[in-house]
C-alpha cells in the first residue's frame, strides 16, 4: 500500500495480559466491560478519555525501578516514560479528524453498546495491531471506511461516515443521520 506507512507503536502494549485478572492486580472492575473502562474512561463531563494518560498507568506501575512482571516492554515503559515522568506517545487508531464528533458516551452508556462492537477485540490481544498512517493526513487507516471494493470483515476494519449511517438505519435511529450532528 503506497499510501500507507506502517508505524511503530512505542511499546508493544498487551491488553490479554492487563485485562486477565488472574495476572494483573489492581484493574478494578467485575466484567470485562469494567476492566477496560478502568483505564479507558469516561471524564465527569461524560466525554470519552480514550487512551489512558501516564497518571492513569502510575495507578499500578508507580515504580520505575520495580516492574511488576517479567516483560522487557513494561522494563521499557518503566524507564522510558515512568522515571522520566514523560506522557507515552501512542498512536492512535480510531482519532478523529477535528471537524468531527463522536459521542461515545450516547453509544456505550446510553445505547449500551460494547466497545468492541466498533473496535474490535482488542481485550484478547497480546500485542497491538499495526498502525498504518496515511502519508497524505496524518491519520489511521482505521477511520478511512470501506475498502474501494466495498466490503471488510469487521466493523472496526475501518470506520467511517457510511458505517454509522448503515447502523443508524439498521437500529431505526435515521434522525441521527444528519450531517451536522457529528460535523461540527
Amino acid at each position: 500500500m503506497v499510501l500507507y506507512s506502517k508505524q511503530p507503536q512505542p511499546i508493544n502494549f498487551s491488553h490479554a495480559l492487563h485485562l486477565n485478572p488472574d495476572k494483573v492486580d489492581g484493574i478494578e472492575g467485575d466484567t470485562e466491560a469494567e476492566r477496560c473502562e478502568f483505564c479507558h474512561e469516561f471524564r465527569d463531563d461524560g466525554t470519552f478519555a480514550g487512551i489512558p494518560k501516564l497518571s492513569k498507568c502510575t495507578e499500578c506501575h508507580d515504580d520505575p525501578e520495580s516492574p511488576m512482571g517479567d516483560s522487557p516492554e513494561e522494563v521499557k515503559f518503566l524507564k522510558t516514560y515512568v522515571a522520566a515522568e514523560a506522557e507515552v506517545p501512542w498512536l492512535s487508531y480510531y482519532k478523529q479528524p477535528v471537524c468531527v464528533y463522536f459521542s461515545h458516551i450516547a453509544h456505550v452508556k446510553m445505547g449500551k453498546e460494547k466497545c468492541k462492537t466498533c473496535h474490535g477485540d482488542h481485550g484478547h490481544l497480546a500485542q497491538l495491531p499495526p498502525y498504518q498512517e496515511n502519508r497524505l493526513t496524518g491519520y489511521s487507516i482505521n477511520i478511512w471506511g470501506k475498502r474501494i471494493s466495498g466490503y471488510k470483515k469487521h466493523p472496526w476494519d475501518r470506520m467511517k461516515m457510511d458505517d454509522c449511517a448503515e447502523c443508524h438505519k439498521k437500529m431505526g435511529h435515521e434522525e441521527n443521520n444528519a450531517c451536522f450532528v457529528c460535523h461540527k
